[in-house]
């Protein structure tokens, strides 16, 4: 029979998630998931509260953060394991990049204006609730709005990069994310890497060896869109280089009601021995005796 599994990279309210940081507890308590992590976009703010409703019902939480990096011709984003979420340093430069998407998100709706779509940016602010507004808010008013059928349409059409309300915001560089986790005492893992577009196994594996040069202690290889077999080729990547493989769903709640806490599109299995592994590593690191 096999163990309960976790998820390792989930969202809440906090940054685009549809629910509350105690919802998405009791969620995954009622899927049966053992543990799962906190990984909202360039925040904090949501930790303390799942780790409380975590203790409640019987679901370990550990406290993380997704942070956005820059990186030419792809996506690349890094998730904070048991990160200190009270360290001054990481939430300031967290709040910085907060207040560049604030500007981000001006440059979008002026971009949709110039389209002949006018949002109003203080109704979405109010839709978010308690994190910051992104991209996916937006697509929000744009299909309640009546402008696209779906999210997806919104970001295809409009919000990704290349469309034409498409614009870049203020993001971590490879080292300073990879940093300012560890100096928060975390784990720094490279999230969902086949967004990285790199193209083939041998670039991917190169852009691995930089980071792990800086720091990187792991990478995501269980995710929804990834396939067996990308799932089987990261893994050998991992042990290639000496790191650690984690997994999640990027759990976004009503945002992609398609993705199920825990199991993504129904197929992912991701067993507790993951964390018992990043466990050893951050005791590891606390005595001083990790590889870098």
């Amino acid at each position: 029979m096999k163990e309960a599994p976790i998820d390792l990279h989930v969202h809440t309210t906090y940054s685009d998630g549809t629910a509350s940081p105690s919802e998405v507890v009791r969620l995954a308590g009622s899927a049966g998931l053992r543990a799962i992590a906190i990984t909202d976009h360039d925040t904090l703010r949501g930790n303390a509260e799942a780790i409380d409703e975590g203790r409640k019902v019987g679901v370990e939480v550990v406290p993380g953060v997704e942070v956005s990096v820059d990186m030419q011709g792809g996506t690349m984003h890094l998730l904070g394991y048991y990160v200190d979420f009270n360290n001054a340093s990481l939430i300031e430069v967290l709040r910085g990049i907060e207040e560049g998407r604030h500007e981000r998100n001006e440059e979008i709706l002026g971009k949709l204006g110039d389209l002949g779509i006018a949002l109003d940016y203080e109704e979405i602010r109010e839709a978010a609730s308690e994190g910051p507004v992104g991209r996916p808010h937006i697509a929000q008013s744009l299909v309640q709005r009546g402008h696209v059928t779906s999210t997806r349409e919104a970001f295809d059409k409009y919000l990704k990069k290349g469309a034409p309300a498409y614009a870049e915001r203020l993001r971590f560089s490879e080292a300073e994310a990879i940093r300012s986790i560890r100096e928060a005492g975390g784990i720094a893992v490279l999230g969902h890497p086949n967004s990285l577009n790199c193209g083939n196994d041998k670039a991917l594996s190169a852009v691995v060896k930089r980071l792990v040069a800086m720091g990187l202690q792991g990478i995501e290889a269980q995710y929804p869109s990834h396939s067996p077999r990308i799932r089987r080729e990261i893994e050998q990547l991992a042990a290639q280089h000496g790191i650690l493989v984690t997994g999640g769903t990027d759990f976004h709640g009503a945002l992609y009601p398609e993705v199920s806490i825990g199991f993504g599109y129904g197929d992912l299995y991701i067993p507790y021995s993951l964390l018992e592994a990043m466990k050893e590593r951050l005791a590891a690191n606390e005595d001083g005796c990790a590889p870098d």
